[in-house]
């Protein structure tokens, strides 16, 4: 079957998750630049948030441009990284809101981690559709950027009961390792 139903439908669950987020930025009350200051940790939650959804977008796209078909599984795959994605706007909300401390950076963390693990999930079953000899199996090869940020993750979930600032630090990490969108894709296409 076509992958275009699933792309379009993925774009527009990331765009409801991009502006879930930004609503639940709450305008300060006051007009001088102090009144910010209550928002700041809820703004920079966005940001990593934002930036964070807009890495999965950028890669799925890609993934998905070099898949030429899609099955049940595939399907089922995209729904379950779409429903950890789906959360990233309450554990953001609650970390920000909380001023970084540790459950909610820990559950935003674990968030992160299920998504990391729903992504791999979904780029193997499109590998397994379109087989070991496909554009897509030689452009994810052994995913070890994927893995790499699944460990990162889960060791920043238990660093988190350490430290809140050393998770909510890795978590920063994981998103500047794949900041730049993965051009193994591109250079097989």
């Amino acid at each position: 079957m076509g992958k275009g139903r699933l792309e379009a439908f993925s774009d527009g669950v990331l765009a409801i998750i991009i502006t879930i987020m930004v609503l639940e930025m709450k305008v300060p009350h006051g007009d001088e630049l102090s009144s910010l200051e209550g928002i700041f940790p809820i703004f920079l939650s966005y940001i990593l948030s934002f930036i964070y959804v807009g890495i999965y977008w950028n890669n799925h796209h890609h993934m998905m441009h070099a898949a030429k078909q899609v099955n049940g599984k595939v399907l089922w795959a995209n729904i379950h990284l779409l429903f950890w994605l789906s959360l990233i706007p309450f554990a953001s909300g609650w970390m920000g809101e909380n001023h970084f401390t540790t459950w909610p950076v820990a559950l935003y963390g674990v968030v992160l981690l299920m998504a990391g693990i729903a992504y791999y999930i979904l780029a193997h079953a499109l590998i397994t559709l379109h087989g070991k000899n496909s554009t897509i199996s030689a452009a994810i090869g052994k995913d070890q950027k994927g893995i790499i940020s699944i460990v990162i993750y889960a060791v920043a979930i238990g660093l988190s009961f350490v430290n809140a600032w050393i998770g909510l630090a890795l978590y920063a990490l994981v998103a500047a390792i794949w900041f730049i969108p993965d051009r193994r894709i591109e250079k097989k296409l």
